[in-house]
């Protein structure tokens, strides 16, 4: 019984800490979303754990904690290429970036080299005082 009280508390403290979390804006919906699922699914568990035991012999694990076994690693596989498909989204995105601003350097550098020979011998003409009155 007592496993089923820790696995309510986790979940509670579980949400509390997302739904925080999406306050000051430091987890996605999407992301958030996800361990709200799972949040909610632990507290369910932990109400009705013969829920849990009907579930598993409909699927037909041998033990209950097999089917948590196996949930648990099926929805760390999911993150895991959701995040991987993330990151290479985003790698792809950094590189056009650095080959925009590398682009946009090398028009600022021709633009101040053309303007610097003109602007200089200006400024050189204005400094030696020979401005008209």
């Amino acid at each position: 019984m007592t496993g089923y009280i820790a696995s309510l508390a986790l979940a509670g403290v579980t949400l509390f800490v997302i739904l925080l979390l999406m306050r000051s804006r430091r987890i996605r919906e999407k992301y958030a979303a996800i361990w709200i699922v799972i949040a909610i699914i632990t507290g369910v568990v932990g109400l009705v754990p013969s829920l849990l035991t009907w579930t598993a012999s409909q699927l037909g694990f041998e033990a209950p904690v097999n089917l948590l076994f196996f949930a648990a690693m099926l929805v760390l596989l999911l993150i895991s290429v959701q995040y991987s498909v993330e990151l290479s989204t985003l790698e792809e995105e950094v590189r056009t970036l650095a080959e925009e601003v590398a682009l946009l350097r090398l028009d600022v550098e021709d633009v101040r080299s053309d303007t610097a020979l003109p602007s200089t011998a200006a400024h050189e003409d204005d400094s030696s005082g020979s401005r008209l009155s």
